[in-house]
C-alpha cells in the first residue's frame, strides 16, 4: 500500500502531503505514525508535496493542530479533504 500523506497522532486535524500530483478527486492513503493504522481521504483540491490536508471540518477560529501542535487558526471555513494553507490558516503570533 502506498501512503500519500502522514499524520503524527490521532487528534490532530491534518495530514501532510509527502507525494507529489495529489488532483482533487484522489483518493489519499494515511499513515498515523503514532497508532501505526492507516486512514483514507478524498481530496477535494489539488495539494502540493509538503502542504497539508483537512481531516475533519474547521470552521473559523478552530486551532489548527499538527503533531500535535497548535499551529495556527483557522480564517476560512475548510471541509475535511481541503487544502490548507496562508488562504484559510494563520498564525496565532500576530
Amino acid at each position: 500500500m502506498s501512503i500519500q500523506f502522514l499524520v503524527h497522532e490521532d487528534g490532530d486535524s491534518v495530514g501532510v502531503v509527502v507525494v507529489e500530483g495529489v488532483k482533487a478527486g484522489q483518493d489519499l492513503t494515511g499513515w498515523v505514525m503514532a497508532e501505526d493504522r492507516t486512514i483514507t481521504f478524498k481530496v477535494l483540491n489539488d495539494i502540493p508535496i509538503g502542504h497539508k490536508l483537512a481531516l475533519k471540518a474547521l470552521s473559523v477560529g478552530d486551532t489548527v493542530v499538527k503533531y500535535g501542535t497548535d499551529i495556527g487558526k483557522v480564517v476560512a471555513p475548510i471541509k475535511q479533504g481541503e487544502h490548507l494553507h496562508v488562504h484559510n490558516v494563520k498564525t496565532k503570533r500576530w
